[in-house]
């Protein structure tokens, strides 16, 4: 309780200085986390990313949730609450910038082997449109074939972009959480073949 109490104090206090970067003035409520969590087949699971994670409100699902061999990696940009999930879960490397996503895969030998899922907390929409496309990209490229991204927000401002690079299966509403959010659960779509991406040039050399 106490831990929790001065979790809420902190992430206020840090919403308050940085509010475009932490996004919410409380931490995720347990009904958010326990959604983020549910579509992740935790069975099937090597390797898997939490961008944004905070002070851990959503880590500590994953860790219960996790497998005992799923490499787990975290990414929060600022350092005293990074600092505080290094300490409560020191075996989860943590990174301080998310848009390096290929940087920490190659530092932890998954450049090749990938991610099977990814977990975001990030307020995108309060991001300038360059650092969202770079973000968007270094998801997808981080992201197995088929790989799971599980994303909340505030808003359904980023439902076009989210849709134009995964297959969104899911969106649900969370009302029990501080402000209320939305959940993406997007697929990471299949790579175009040649025919797709130039639909013409079949037909052209036919002629």
């Amino acid at each position: 309780m106490h831990r929790n109490l001065h979790d809420a104090l902190l992430f206020f206090y840090k919403f308050l200085r940085m509010p475009m970067q932490i996004g919410s003035i409380t931490p995720s409520s347990a009904s958010l986390a326990k959604k983020m969590v549910e579509y992740v087949p935790w069975q099937q699971v090597t390797a898997i990313a939490e961008l944004g994670a905070g002070s851990g409100a959503i880590t500590q699902y994953i860790s219960s949730a996790k497998s005992k061999h799923t490499q787990v990696l975290l990414f929060e940009k600022d350092a005293e609450l990074r600092q505080k999930l290094t300490e409560r879960y020191p075996g989860f490397p943590s990174y301080p910038d998310a848009s390096r996503l290929d940087t920490a895969l190659r530092q932890q030998g998954l450049e090749d082997e990938k991610l099977d899922c990814i977990l975001s907390g990030l307020p995108f929409f309060n991001f300038p449109q360059q650092l969202r496309d770079i973000l968007m990209e270094q998801i997808s490229t981080a992201l197995k074939p088929g790989g799971l991204f599980i994303a909340f927000q505030y808003s359904q401002q980023m439902r076009k972009q989210l849709h134009q690079q995964f297959e969104i299966e899911h969106v649900h509403f969370v009302p029990l959480n501080m402000p209320p959010a939305f959940v993406y659960v997007c697929r990471k779509k299949p790579p175009l073949l040649p025919s797709d991406s130039h639909p013409l040039a079949e037909g052209a050399a036919c002629k």
